[in-house]
């Protein structure tokens, strides 16, 4: 029997704001879960408050045997795995591995409008050593795009612009 590991990231569409109780349910079932959060205040009328919001809300990551999908699929609140018409698609591993070193750096990270034009840029320094995006400037600050494609959906990632050296353009 092949090792969860061996399987790709599949993205799961599902109902907004259920985000956390989903992927608690997957994880209660034995499945790898990746919920990408971030950390943001908001202003409620008495008072500021830090809430941890999903960077992709809507949607959720899990590795699983896609001839196996059934038990996911009959999760309440999961709409779908995602793909292109009735073709389920895994996420790229490179994108995936990009979002994954985002979460771990604990850098200021935020959703972002999905981009495909635009510099991209590897950042040779830092805790996102490697790691390849678009570089956009925002007020006095420099982020680090990072999109995931199937989803077309962005996440912006505070840098130091001397973090980040132009990537060579393929031919």
């Amino acid at each position: 029997m092949a090792e969860v590991d061996d399987y790709p990231w599949y993205a799961l569409r599902i109902r907004s704001r259920q985000e956390k109780w989903i992927a608690s349910a997957l994880y209660s079932k034995g499945y790898e879960v990746f919920l990408p959060l971030y950390s943001t205040r908001r202003r409620w009328s008495d008072r500021m408050k830090q809430l941890e919001l999903p960077l992709f809300p809507g949607y959720l990551f899990c590795r699983f045997d896609v001839q196996k999908r059934l038990p996911i699929l009959t999760t309440p609140g999961i709409i779908q795995v995602v793909g292109i018409g009735k073709t389920i698609i895994p996420v790229d591993p490179a994108e995936m591995a990009a979002i994954q070193s985002i979460v771990v750096s604990r850098l200021s990270a935020q959703p972002w409008p999905f981009l495909q034009v635009g510099q991209r840029v590897r950042i040779e320094a830092g805790p996102l050593l490697g790691v390849e995006g678009i570089l956009v400037a925002l007020k006095n600050s420099h982020r680090l795009v990072v999109s995931v494609s199937l989803l077309q959906r962005s996440v912006g990632v505070e840098v130091e612009p001397e973090w980040v050296l132009p990537v060579e353009s393929k031919p």
